[in-house]
């Protein structure tokens, strides 16, 4: 029986910089769009036009998974003050995904070593119902869902979202 290897070594994770604006468009627009349906343009996502000026502020930050300095995921982080972030834009094209490419756990593990360095202590994210593999691997990385209800003040809502999670440091780690 043939064994699946891990592949890790083609992927790695690097801080956004201008140089992968398009290739950031190419990874989250079509999965929200066609892969998804999810009824989001570009015009309704200006933090995706000025990525260093919405995401990479304070404790902020935003990261892209390249493969051969091509875009193949993507994961935010805003800070949202009192040690609390939230996840945004985790994509990862469909080639991609699972355990033997390890993308989006690399992605959601660099994100999480940052909130360490920088003393966040909580991490927030909405998603939509329609993103079930999704809630899976949050939920596999110590995830808890929550009500809308009891989200921070400060957490940035998304209209098309409709399922939130939280992630407190010392109760789950993303494992790379």
């Amino acid at each position: 029986m043939p064994t699946m290897t891990m592949n890790f070594t083609m992927i790695e994770t690097r801080t956004f910089s201008p140089e992968y604006a398009d290739g950031v468009l190419s990874v989250i627009l079509p999965i929200q769009q066609d892969e998804f349906q999810v009824p989001i343009t570009l015009e309704d996502q200006p933090d995706l036009l000025d990525i260093p000026g919405f995401y990479q502020r304070g404790a902020g930050n935003f990261w892209v998974a390249l493969e051969q300095n091509r875009v193949v995921g993507t994961i935010a982080l805003i800070d949202i003050g009192n040690g609390q972030g939230t996840l945004r834009k985790m994509f990862v094209q469909a080639e991609y995904r699972g355990k033997a490419h390890g993308v989006a756990q690399r992605l959601l593990g660099t994100l999480l070593d940052w909130c360490a360095q920088q003393g966040m202590h909580e991490v927030y994210l909405g998603t939509t119902a329609k993103y079930l593999a999704a809630h899976r691997f949050y939920e596999k990385n110590g995830f808890a869902e929550m009500a809308k209800e009891a989200l921070p003040a400060t957490f940035p809502l998304v209209a098309v979202d409709t399922k939130f999670y939280l992630w407190r440091s010392g109760t789950g780690r993303a494992v790379v």
